[in-house]
């Protein structure tokens, strides 16, 4: 009986985990899609509706339950949204094409940190590390 109730109790916590990543791979697609329409908009208006939508997006992502080096995540989410404001400002105040260098170091900061938000594999989320 004990047994079984362990097992439960694991399944159901796995089951967790696993929403919990599919959440905020959810957010991180959107996330990446958002950064793309900045990107690729060609009025100010536009990029004005993607990059707040992109910063939403970030401000949300802070609040979610990293699988692992959260500290770090949260850092590289902070970083980002620095540089995602600061396209936001200079986009508004110089034009679209002045705004390109924060969001390539947006990018920049989205390669150096992608790597923390791999999801866990089957054999991780059963054992642990």
């Amino acid at each position: 009986m004990k047994a079984v109730l362990l097992l439960m109790v694991l399944i159901f916590s796995q089951t967790v985990a696993a929403n919990e990543m599919s959440d905020l791979e959810k957010t991180m697609k959107n996330i990446g899609l958002a950064y793309k329409q900045s990107v690729e908009a060609t009025q100010l208006k536009e990029f004005n509706g993607a990059i707040d939508e992109f910063i939403g997006l970030i401000e949300q992502s802070k609040k979610a339950k990293f699988y692992k080096e959260a500290e770090k995540s949260v850092q590289g989410l902070d970083k980002v949204l620095v540089q995602a404001q600061l396209a936001k400002k200079v986009a508004n105040e110089q034009g679209l094409e002045a705004a390109k260098k924060p969001l390539k170091a947006i990018d920049n900061l989205r390669k150096k940190y992608h790597k923390l938000h791999e999801p866990p594999g089957f054999f991780e989320l059963l054992f642990g590390k």
